[in-house]
This record gives C-alpha cells, sequence and structure tokens, in this order.
C-alpha cells in the first residue's frame, strides 16, 4: 500500500468515528456514504471501489452501535416490500385475465357450436326466439 491509500484509509476510518459519535466537522452528520467521504476528504469513489472494507465496516458499525439501519438498506427494504406487493397483484391479474380467456373460449365454442347446427324448428321450444340479422 502506498502511503496515499493508507492516508485515506485513517482519513476514512477518523470520519467514521466523528460521524457516529455526533461531531461532524465537514459534512451534514447523516450516516450515508456520501456524508462518509465528504468527512472524510475523499471522493465517494474512492470508498465504494478501494475501501469496500471499509464501507463495509461503516455500514455495520451504524447499525450496530446506533440500532439504526442504513439509508441504502432502507431503500432497498422499500424497493423490495414494493417489488413484491406488484408481483401479488401482477398474479391476481394473470389469473383474471386466464378466468376470462376461459370463459371466452367456452363461449367462442358454444357459439361456434350454434352455428354449424342443424336448423331446429323455433315452435318446438317455445322459450327460443330465433336470432335474426337485420
Amino acid at each position: 500500500m502506498n502511503q496515499q491509500h493508507q492516508d485515506e484509509r485513517t482519513r476514512i476510518r477518523a470520519a467514521v468515528d466523528r460521524l457516529l459519535g455526533g461531531e461532524a466537522t465537514a459534512s451534514d452528520g447523516s450516516l450515508t456514504v456520501l456524508a462518509l467521504a465528504v468527512e472524510a476528504g475523499v471522493t465517494r469513489m474512492a470508498i465504494i471501489r478501494r475501501h469496500t472494507d471499509l464501507k463495509n465496516e461503516f455500514y455495520s458499525r451504524v447499525r450496530n452501535e446506533t440500532a439504526q439501519t442504513p439509508e441504502p438498506e432502507k431503500l432497498l427494504r422499500a424497493t423490495v416490500a414494493k417489488l413484491k406487493t406488484t408481483i401479488t397483484e401482477q398474479r391476481a391479474e394473470i389469473e383474471e385475465l386466464r378466468r376470462q380467456v376461459t370463459g371466452l373460449a367456452l363461449a367462442g365454442a358454444v357459439l361456434t357450436d350454434q352455428l354449424h347446427a342443424p336448423q331446429q324448428n323455433p315452435a318446438a321450444d317455445n322459450n327460443l326466439l330465433p336470432f335474426t340479422r337485420l
């Protein structure tokens, strides 16, 4: 590890301690990677790509020391809940469409059968009226 890399890690660890202690000096004090990057004076990408272990350690400490759920996890949980609701609604819609297709197929079969059936004497069935075209 070069000196710059080691210096970044030291600054990130110090920033984690300040954020968790509620003593932010350069950021808004929120418990996010963005605030951590601002507090440490590094780019967000540096934390995400080069210092993934420190990012994971930060979120673990946020969860354990503050009994809070990290913001990205909250967003993911909300998205998962929304997707589960969407899936449930779509399954119900699919079942309704399947019932409609079955009903329409049966109606089509009945109409086709009636179309090809030999003509009956309408007078024989008092409750049936012949279908006439206008």
